[in-house]
């Protein structure tokens, strides 16, 4: 593997990672034809390293005695490279830790690129650094490649954040911000994805930075990647945890924005020290409450912005208001528009709970759509009035009061 160069002589950089608090975890399984080089390379910037021997039926064992000034972690049998990543913070952490650098004991990284992850962590403390890899290189197996890009768009679909390599095993974990012990239950490949899942959703920063990789001719590589197996698993995991992002994240996240600070200040912005009339502010809030319940699902907030625009009315309001088809509203909604265009229709109610069936919905289409619009255009005026009249009333007082 060739040696790559980076300013500041070693004994700098072990003092940087000791005045940081951060300690080398190196996982192995079956690299003894690499281990040692792997260990003696970060010992050239560490003075602490975890190595987690992951039950290797090769030398590994033997090698790794023969170093000083390591602590070792053994398996007795094999139990896959998530378990011995986790054990491995584990420990770290235990010890006192506030940082973990994981490096891949396969050869494939530069233990030279240490002082990149020491130099960001010092600008940007407490966030989850991932080695950047080059996935356009030459070397880089078509394999790794598919797999890293199927793991960027599940990584991006749960989390919301955008990264071009969530597979490097080359990270930094900022140990006190992650509950190391609990979050994690896969034990194989999957589990560095999982890591990064339940930071992000643990408010860690994820950040990518460049790193250096070299990937040996075909026949050298070592490689304990299983498409078939390690795949399923994976994908089984990013089904479960986008249910979850689905179910329970993205709405928690939702409902965080709703601190009194922020409404005060949306409220402020927006109807406070708005230059809009009392009438235009109502305006927009009434297009909001319309387009909101007449059924052009999909669509409602497009055109809604689209006629607030033309209309120049406070485009805001008026998509906050249109949000008033929301799941727990929906029901009421779509009953009263069929309510109110059977009433309108006069036609007799023929839809309830207990008689739903295709044809009764089909026969209710049209007195749906009547009424929809109707009582879209009723909830509006009704809305419109409440909000004039509190408009009239609060921005009167809060304008004496600036007086």
């Amino acid at each position: 593997m060739p040696a790559m160069n980076q300013n500041g002589t070693d004994t700098d950089w072990r003092a940087a990672l000791d005045r940081l608090n951060i300690v080398v975890v190196i996982p192995t399984y079956n690299n003894c034809k690499t281990i040692g080089q792997v260990v003696a390379d970060v010992k050239q910037y560490a003075n602490h390293v975890i190595v987690v021997n992951d039950g290797s039926t090769d030398d590994t064992a033997q090698i790794l005695s023969k170093i000083d000034d390591i602590e070792i972690l053994t398996h007795e049998r094999n139990r896959g490279k998530g378990t011995a990543l986790k054990n491995g913070l584990c420990k770290a952490k235990a010890d006192g830790f506030r940082y973990a650098i994981t490096i891949d004991s396969d050869g494939q990284h530069f233990a030279s690129d240490i002082p990149t992850f020491v130099s960001e962590i010092e600008q940007t403390p407490d966030n989850l650094l991932v080695g950047s890899r080059n996935i356009q290189a030459d070397n880089m197996p078509g394999k790794n490649t598919f797999a890293n890009k199927f793991s960027n768009f599940w990584f991006r679909l749960e989390t919301g954040v955008n990264l071009p390599d969530t597979q490097s095993g080359y990270r930094l974990y900022p140990l006190t911000q992650m509950n190391v012990q609990k979050w994690y239950y896969t034990a194989k490949y999957e589990f560095e994805l999982e890591a990064l899942v339940f930071a992000s959703w643990g408010g860690v920063a994820v950040r990518n930075i460049p790193v250096h990789v070299y990937y040996p001719p075909e026949g050298e590589r070592v490689s304990h990647f299983r498409p078939g197996r390690d795949f399923t698993r994976i994908s089984i995991l990013n089904t479960i945890l986008v249910l979850i992002a689905l179910l329970w994240i993205y709405p928690r996240n939702f409902c965080r924005k709703f601190t009194r600070e922020n409404i005060k200040r949306f409220i402020d912005n927006n109807i406070t020290h708005s230059p809009d009339s009392n009438a235009r502010l109502t305006a927009a809030i009434m297009l909001g409450i319309f387009m909101g319940i007449i059924p052009i699902w999909g669509y409602q907030m497009i055109v809604a912005f689209a006629i607030a625009h033309l209309l120049k009315l406070n485009k805001i309001l008026t998509l906050v208001a249109s949000n008033i088809s929301i799941p727990p509203m929906l029901p009421f909604l779509i009953y009263g528009s069929y309510i109110t265009g059977c009433k309108v229709m006069q036609v007799p109610i023929e839809l309830t709970l207990s008689n739903i069936t295709l044809e009764s919905v089909k026969h209710s289409l049209l007195p749906y759509i009547v009424g929809s619009i109707v009582f879209a255009a009723l909830c509006s005026v009704v809305v419109g009035a409440v909000v004039l009249g509190l408009l009239t009333v609060f921005r009167r007082k809060k304008q004496a009061g600036n007086h």
